[in-house]
């Protein structure tokens, strides 16, 4: 039998996963605040895409099908914790390039005091580096929705930060 895609899906998958497995790691950290827990919701995400790869119709939307799990995992691991998330030391867990490091603690800080709705979109848009049309994919909403709940969350940034 030929395949019409250039390899397998649960090929593209493996290859996809190895590629940016720190990436989907680093989201996860964001949600959780625990680095045992981020790990648990990233293989999570990996084992429930593996057995539901046969449901990926279009390999172009991988990206956005794998993140959409991940970012459920993430929301679906909050609510079982129930338990709230307390701010660690980010100048331990964190690596900086720069020079600005209050100011990216600020920052950090101040994303993480977000809503999760709101704060998903932040993230995916500005760490993930996705477009609004693939948030909206990721996510499950109106593209519109996606706009209104960015710019929301990018005023009350603006707000927090100047606040300090």
């Amino acid at each position: 039998m030929i395949s019409i895609y250039p390899a397998e899906p649960a090929e593209l998958l493996k290859e996809y996963i190895q590629d940016h497995q720190n990436d989907f790691y680093r989201l996860a950290y964001s949600y959780t605040k625990n680095p045992d827990d981020a790990l648990d919701v990233v293989q999570d995400a990996i084992v429930k895409a593996m057995s539901q790869v046969h449901k990926l119709r279009n390999p172009e939307f991988l990206r956005t099908w794998f993140y959409r799990i991940l970012v459920n995992e993430a929301l679906g691991n909050l609510r079982r914790s129930k338990r709230s998330v307390v701010q660690e030391d980010l100048s331990e867990s964190a690596v900086y390039e720069e020079k600005d490091i209050p100011q990216k603690i600020d920052l950090l800080r101040a994303i993480d005091s977000l809503p999760p709705k709101l704060r998903t979109i932040i993230l995916l848009r500005f760490f993930e580096d996705m477009k609004l049309e693939e948030i909206a994919a990721v996510t499950g909403l109106n593209l519109n929705t996606v706009k209104t709940r960015l710019y929301r969350g990018l005023n009350l940034l603006k707000i927090s930060i100047s606040e300090e």
